[in-house]
């Protein structure tokens, strides 16, 4: 017999999973959701700290709560290619971000990275993007390896705004 509760449904990850919002090629900015962030509400990009040269936003699709990313506004695909000044401010948000989850949520500790080009599993190859996803001890529990689902516990929108407020102070 099943029962209402036997399945979770995530439709909001179907534009995920078909690639929409992806860039079309490499050499352009007009499709890419990098691009498109800074220049939209922060509500709507899910900005909440701009620099010089880089931003941070939350992932639109998350892999724990809290999922940051750190991207440069010019749009550039490989991490060598970035300038030195780029560099430096591209560390010093992920620092920054790591201060602020910690501050706002306890995270007990980060995986940090970029997949560089497609075949390493970059969802957007063609611009570069840092993330700074916090951690818990116990937070893979049943869901993601039994029921291959993420849960979320917050809107994305509530997180955006403490981020926000939080990257003010710190």
């Amino acid at each position: 017999m099943t029962q209402a509760w036997d399945r979770l449904y995530t439709p909001h990850r179907m534009s995920y999973l078909k690639g929409e919002g992806k860039p079309a090629h490499s050499d352009s900015g007009d499709e890419c959701p990098f691009c498109r962030a800074p220049g939209v509400s922060a509500e709507e990009g899910l900005v909440f700290a701009r620099g010089e040269h880089v931003f941070a936003l939350l992932n639109l699709y998350p892999y724990n709560s809290g999922h940051v990313m750190v991207c440069p506004y010019r749009h550039v695909a490989d991490y060598t290619e970035l300038t030195h000044d780029e560099v430096v401010e591209l560390a010093a948000f992920t620092q920054k971000s790591m201060k602020v989850l910690r501050s706002l949520s306890g995270a007990h500790g980060f995986n940090i990275g970029m997949n560089q080009g497609a075949s390493s599993g970059a969802g957007i190859a063609a611009h570069l993007h840092q993330h700074v996803v916090p951690r818990w001890g116990g937070d893979t529990n049943f869901m993601p390896i039994i029921g291959g689902t993420k849960v979320i516990p917050q809107l994305l929108e509530d997180t955006r705004e403490l981020l926000e407020v939080e990257w003010a102070k710190a």
